[in-house]
């Protein structure tokens, strides 16, 4: 079974990431994802840059990932 540790590794491993929080019981996670990867790409775009880091393991390991995607300005401009 995938820790948060687990799946924020697989993430990171294929985007380069400013900020990458993972929370989950080990079936279902939550994430916060910053990225330039993103910029310029629709919410589903960036959703399946994500699932292609994690490839396989959606299927077999992660039940449920609920993310949110957003550039460096975004993230900026949220007051963080």
């Amino acid at each position: 079974m995938p820790t948060p540790e687990d799946v924020k590794r697989y993430i990171a491993a294929a985007l380069d990431c400013e900020v990458l929080q993972v929370r989950g019981d080990g079936h279902h996670f939550e994430a916060l994802i910053v990225s330039r990867a993103f910029e310029g790409k629709t919410r589903v775009a960036r959703h399946q840059l994500v699932y292609a880091a994690l490839g396989d393991r959606m299927r077999e390991e992660i039940h449920a990932l609920s993310m949110r995607t957003l550039t460096p300005a975004e993230y900026a401009a949220q007051g963080h």
